[in-house]
């Protein structure tokens, strides 16, 4: 409210407020003015103030959804200072102020000018000097709704009665603070008797005991709610609730019958189904899993039954082959029991059920049975082509008892080592069998029925080839056996071996001995271990690479077996430098230049220098010649002057540049013919002249012989050169005192203190001494 600029004077205003209620009865709020405060009649706080004019103000109503072709009247403002004579204005702002609401400025009457509706606008705020309220009084123009239906749910069937099986809620729109209008009462439509509803909380339960799902399954159950409190003229609304009886172990198993027939024939394989049996269950899920048993009946040992999990059957299968001509029938008690069990339901039991199957075996015509699943059978080798291995048998089972026939299935077999009697089943050799190439030997013989060729049965023969010592024993390798110069008699330098290809039955010991054809060997000798071994052993000490350094040792081998069987071999012997401890240093004399650090190239370069020397000295001699000088220069031509050589010689060298062995013993003439500075190719057996013609030989002729040999050699030495005979006779009791065989003749003087010399004397040593530590092997 507002004061106009004609009054002189600033009145109190004081308003009044006017309400009307709905159903034709107006209540009126005033607003009243003191001078010293301003009192709220919701509340009770009291607000001191400096004295002017004040307010005393109330809440204004209007009525939703007014629909009167006036506008509704909502209160009245009034000012103390109205004298009704116009003087005084009323004006109102605020929410919908001018457009919703409009005020009589002369009489202070408050108008609605349009229909309201509670639920988008529960109240406006005007201003008359100060702020004021209007409320929007509701009216019931909303029904109850439920915003989650329609509803899926699931119980138990069995379920005890007033099982909960869901709570559902409805909400309305209207003031809940304000009359009945959303106060919303519950009630069952349809699914009675089943089910019931709470009033109040709309809970829904059973209403029924032992509900069975196997009756019936799915309810839909309708559910109203009634605002109002659930009187007369309330708005309602509804839902649908959809329940599922979920299932329990409630039924037991059931046979549909107590006996049953099966028929199957004779020629089912074992192993393989022969039939099915189902027992009925009307719970579903797990609660319908089984499992069957064979629980008695005399074919009990001959089939068993298991459970297929997805069809809940039992399959039948045979664990023994059947034969009609020896038991034509077999009865069997099967029991089908649940595997989950729910003992509240334990009185509508028993869970299981038994009933008999009879078993029929069918007549089959079957091929040949044999006597026995395989066979094994034997025969020696080599053995003359025809000779008898064994005999396979087979019978028609069946009652006709037909005649049989045999024959080897060759289609494994390229090469056909073995025939078949095919009225007997007898087996003989085809070929000379080889233990040694093939040992064991696997055959198939089949036999077919003489009147149906078409039934076949087969079997596996197999035959094992017995041995026979037709195989000589052999060294088990090639041996590489070296012997060390220093080497002492009795040391054993190597161990050898033998093989046979023959059974061991008839092999099992090896004899290693030499050939006592031979001539007893001065150098080695062999040592059976008895243990399949035999060792090397040396029979003299020491050997020279010089003189020989490839030794020969034939020996012989013979085996156990009856009868004994034996073989010759050679054995390979070097003669090796070895170090004291017995390690092998060199092996051929070659190696001698090697030893002195001369390589490849070196030995190429030195033998060029020797082949241009000795070019030049031919160019020299070449020379000379043509020029007729005499090589020897003297003042006088003295024939008997002596020449000179300035030549010192090689010591033992010196031998090896002539053959000297016209100055021996005849027979050590005889004996040896090569020459020293080349080395034999084998080892070998001298040859002795007889001794008649040793007898014959006389000193005075050996000279006259050997004085006209040297006079008609055109190579020999100067005429007048000095040539001695050591030949004293042969029939010396002394024998020849030359020194020249010393290298063969063994001493008796210990020569070992010649390693302690130093190795400037090594090599000495190693020619005259014997060291310390022996090479064995």
């Amino acid at each position: 409210m507002r004061i106009t600029s004609t009054s002189c004077i600033c009145p109190v205003l004081v308003c009044l407020c006017f309400v009307q209620r709905c159903y034709g009865a107006a209540h009126h709020s005033s607003i009243k003015v003191t001078r010293n405060q301003t009192k709220h009649i919701e509340g009770e706080t009291e607000v001191h103030h400096r004295p002017k004019r004040g307010w005393v103000w109330n809440q204004f109503f209007v009525l939703e959804e007014h629909m009167g072709p006036d506008p509704q009247y909502v209160g009245k403002l009034h000012s103390n200072s109205d004298k009704g004579d116009g003087s005084v204005k009323y004006i109102l702002t605020g929410e919908g102020a001018g457009t919703i609401f409009i005020i009589d400025d002369t009489t202070g009457d408050i108008h609605s000018t349009k229909s309201l509706d509670r639920e988008q606008k529960t109240h406006y705020v005007l201003h008359a000097q100060s702020e004021f309220i209007i409320k929007v009084q509701d009216i019931n123009d909303n029904a109850p709704k439920f915003t989650d239906g329609p509803y899926i749910v699931t119980v138990p069937e069995m379920s005890d009665m007033g099982t909960s099986v869901l709570q559902v809620t409805a909400t309305d729109a209207d003031d809940p603070t304000y009359g009945n209008s959303a106060r919303v009462v519950y009630s069952i439509l349809q699914g009675q008797p089943y089910f019931s509803v709470d009033p109040k909380t709309g809970v829904i339960r059973t209403a029924l005991h032992n509900m069975d799902r196997e009756a019936r399954e799915h309810y839909s159950v309708v559910i109203q709610a009634k605002d109002m409190a659930g009187q007369v003229g309330g708005l309602s609304g509804s839902t649908t609730v959809n329940i599922t009886l979920s299932d329990v172990n409630d039924n037991p198993p059931r046979f549909p019958q107590k006996h049953y027939q099966l028929y199957v024939p004779e020629s089912a394989q074992v192993g393989s189904a022969v039939g099915k049996i189902k027992a009925n269950d009307a719970d579903t899920g797990s609660n319908a899993d089984m499992k069957y048993t064979i629980i008695n009946g005399d074919g009990i040992g001959v089939f068993s039954i298991s459970t297929d999990k997805e069809t809940r059957e039992g399959i039948l299968s045979l664990k023994k082959p059947l034969n009609y001509e020896k038991k034509k029938s077999y009865t069997l008690n099967i029991e089908g029991a649940n595997t989950h069990l729910d003992f509240r339901f334990s009185h509508l039991g028993p869970f299981k059920d038994v009933t008999m199957l009879k078993i029929i075996v069918g007549d089959v015509d079957e091929p040949p049975l044999f006597s026995m699943p395989s066979y094994v059978m034997d025969v020696h080798e080599n053995e003359k082509i025809g000779t008898v291995v064994g005999t396979v048998a087979a019978q028609d089972p069946d009652s006709a008892n037909s005649l049989v026939r045999y024959f080897i299935d060759h289609h494994a077999e390229d090469d056909r080592f073995f025939n078949i009697d095919a009225n007997t089943g007898t087996i003989k050799t085809a070929k000379v069998l080889d233990r040694e190439e093939t040992p064991w030997y696997n055959i198939t013989v089949a036999a077919s029925e003489k009147d149906n060729p078409s039934l076949l049965s087969h079997v596996a023969v197999g035959i094992r080839v017995l041995d026979v010592n037709d195989n000589p024993p052999e060294l088990a390798k090639e041996y590489d056996i070296i012997v060390c110069e220093n080497s002492k008699p009795g040391q054993v330098i190597h161990t050898i071996s033998a093989t046979d290809k023959d059974d061991f039955a008839n092999g099992p010991r090896f004899h290693f001995f030499l050939d006592e054809g031979l001539a007893l060997n001065p150098n080695f000798t062999l040592k059976d271990n008895e243990d399949n071994t035999a060792s090397i052993l040396t029979r003299r000490r020491r050997f020279s690479r010089t003189i020989q350094d490839v030794y020969y040792l034939p020996i012989m081998i013979s085996d156990g077996g009856i009868p004994s069987l034996s073989s010759s071999s050679t054995l390979t012997i070097r003669v090796c430098a070895c170090e004291r401890d017995g390690r092998v240093r060199t092996c051929h004399a070659e190696a001698f230049l090697s030893s002195a650090g001369l390589s490849t190239g070196a030995l190429i370069a030195i033998l060029l220098c020797v082949l241009i020397l000795l070019a030049i000295v031919v160019l020299f001699i070449t020379l000379r010649r043509s020029k007729k000088e005499p090589l020897i220069i003297s003042e006088e031509d003295v024939r008997e002057n002596v020449v000179t050589y300035d030549d010192e010689g090689g010591g033992e060298e010196d031998t090896e540049a002539f053959d000297i062995t016209a100055l021996r013993n005849p027979s050590a003439a005889e004996e040896l013919k090569y020459r020293r500075d080349v080395r034999p190719e084998v080892m070998f057996t001298p040859r002795h002249q007889p001794s008649s013609a040793l007898d014959s030989i006389d000193v005075q002729e050996f000279i006259k012989q050997r004085l006209a040999e040297a006079d008609l050699d055109p190579s020999v030495p100067p005429y007048d050169s000095l040539q001695t005979y050591a030949y004293e006779g042969h029939r010396s009791e002394a024998g020849s005192i030359s020194s020249l065989d010393s290298a063969t003749t063994h001493s008796d003087q210990d020569y070992n203190y010649l390693g302690d010399w130093g190795p400037e004397f090594k090599k000495l040593a190693e020619l005259y001494g014997e060291l310390e530590s022996e090479r064995t092997s």
